[in-house]
């Protein structure tokens, strides 16, 4: 078993803290290596430092009780391009039409105030890379990683008889019932409700 995931996280966390130092409003990193892996086209599916600086506008506006996104978080608004710009984020003069302004990069200052920074995180992640690739081609790692995807979906809504819904991706529902806390049921998908509606 590799010891590079937890040495990531650890290089992801002390990354959080240098950015941190520079913005001591930005609530501590509950779980970095939840980032190790996750993707999201919104927020930039490769993890790197400039990732990690994105990630920390998302932070900061918590912090502060901004709604930084609309559209299930995928739009990042003009209120998340201010505090990109506080944190040394560049932004393109137009948003984008589905992501708005999530397409920031790092300004000058910022690459050189985070430089040595950088440098440790891209170590560390091209050590994890490497050794998660050497690992995959070992190693059976199940239908998830074979067709490259960590489980996710398209959710659909699950219904209990007690009116509580979940999302859900149906292939998990498929392998095993998911049961309400509230009245002990498992959840279901309907048969394309009002799907004659129009």
């Amino acid at each position: 078993m590799s010891t590079t995931p937890p040495v990531l996280a650890a290089e992801l966390a002390q990354a959080w803290a240098d950015i941190q130092r520079h913005h001591p409003e930005l609530p501590d990193l509950a779980a970095p290596e939840s980032l190790i892996g996750e993707s999201s086209s919104a927020c930039g599916a490769e993890l790197s430092f400039e990732r990690l600086l994105h990630e920390a506008v998302h932070g900061i506006a918590a912090s502060r009780g901004v709604r930084d996104t609309s559209r299930a978080g995928r739009y990042h608004n003009r209120r998340f391009l201010a505090i990109a710009e506080e944190l040394g984020l560049d932004h393109p003069e137009e948003p984008h039409p589905s992501s708005g302004f999530s397409l920031v990069t790092l300004n000058p200052e910022a690459r050189k105030r985070y430089r040595p920074t950088m440098e440790r995180l891209q170590r560390a992640l091209k050590a994890h890379t490497a050794a998660t690739t050497a690992d995959t081609a070992r190693s059976f790692r199940g239908p998830a990683a074979r067709h490259g995807s960590s489980g996710g979906g398209v959710r659909v809504k699950a219904v209990c008889d007690c009116g509580r819904n979940v999302r859900v991706v149906p292939s998990v529902l498929a392998q095993a019932p998911i049961v309400c806390g509230g009245c002990g049921k498992p959840f279901r998908i309907p048969e394309a409700v009002g799907a004659g509606v129009g």
